[in-house]
């Protein structure tokens, strides 16, 4: 039997046992770590020759990293956002290395310096009220399908969920009696209730009574199911939803775009946003700030409002320049 190297068993003890128990992170969240490593081993034999069996925490130094960073940018086409999410797998990895490998501590914190990329600010895209309000009506509500896929439209722009969110939902984190509210379980196992508006609860009620979810027994059934009886993935909710956002004619539609229409909505509303933030799990108000910078229609407003005030600093003289009159001369004149 092969000795373990080093690095397979700090790989195995961080992934079994550190993060599941000891830190009690998400399974999605160690799929995203374990994905890392895997092209992370995968670079180190294609590019060093050195296989999975035979790699040792020596190998991960600070200058073969930042190789692999780029390798994933410029040839695995991997955004600045992959990229760094890529990077805190490792950081995450390196500094657990520190704790059981104390004699790696230099060339662990070597690596942990390595900087995050600032990432480009992004065009935060989303629906208008009247467009949303023409994707909720075009479901086929004679129909049990069209019901379903109407309930999960509603709850998904509703609720503000994440699609996986969504997807991990069971009966019981549903409560449609007054105060009616969803309780959602997002990044890190954090959970949050969301209050939902009155006329989501008629579409959510008649969705439980044709499924039979509306029973004691079914609680802990997935709230969204496919047609064999298995909760719906991220995959199947995102099938649903394009599937009648292309009947409306509508592109690059996906489950976030829903999120960030309802916070848009809100936003532009007026919300408060410590509320928002609440409604969306941001940890941080930063995050949730992006909203009203991004709203044309809050810039609009605040337009309107400046061209109604009468104290408007721009210069009133409406005096047209003429051919015959010197330019210099009707430049230094206008505003007087």
């Amino acid at each position: 039997m092969k000795k373990l190297t080093d690095f397979a068993k700090v790989l195995g003890s961080f992934l079994t046992i550190e993060l599941p128990s000891t830190r009690n992170v998400s399974t999605n969240t160690i799929c995203s770590y374990r994905d890392t490593y895997k092209q992370l081993l995968l670079f180190m034999n294609a590019k060093y020759k050195i296989k999975p069996e035979q790699l040792s925490i020596k190998h991960l130094t600070r200058d073969v990293l930042i190789v692999f960073l780029e390798y994933l940018e410029s040839e695995q086409h991997n955004s600045i956002s992959t990229r760094n999410q890529r990077l805190a797998a490792i950081h995450a990895l390196l500094r657990y290395i520190q704790t059981q490998e104390p004699s790696y501590i230099f060339q662990c914190q070597q690596v942990l310096a390595i900087p995050f990329k600032k990432p480009p600010k992004q065009t935060v895209h989303y629906l208008t009220v009247e467009e949303m309000e023409k994707l909720l009506a075009t479901p086929d509500q004679t129909t049990k399908k069209g019901r379903r896929d109407m309930a999960l439209l509603c709850l998904l722009y509703d609720s503000g969920a994440r699609v996986q969110e969504l997807a991990d939902m069971q009966v019981m984190d549903l409560r449609l009696s007054s105060p009616a509210q969803v309780t959602l379980t997002g990044k890190g196992r954090k959970t949050r209730t969301v209050p939902l508006m009155e006329k989501t609860v008629p579409t959510l009620e008649q969705y439980l009574r044709d499924s039979h979810l509306d029973r004691p027994e079914k609680k802990e059934h997935p709230l969204f199911q496919n047609s064999q009886m298995k909760k719906l993935t991220r995959q199947g909710i995102t099938y649903i939803l394009s599937k009648y956002t292309d009947i409306c004619g509508f592109t690059e539609m996906s489950p976030h775009r829903m999120r960030h229409s309802k916070a848009m909505h809100l936003t532009e509303a007026d919300a408060n946003p410590f509320f928002i933030r609440d409604i969306l799990g941001h940890a941080d108000l930063k995050t949730t700030g992006v909203y009203s910078r991004a709203s044309i229609k809050m810039k609009k407003d605040a337009l309107d409002k400046l061209n109604r005030s009468s104290h408007d600093p721009l210069p009133q003289n409406n005096k047209k320049w003429t051919n015959d009159e010197n330019l210099m001369d009707w430049l230094n004149g206008l505003g007087k």
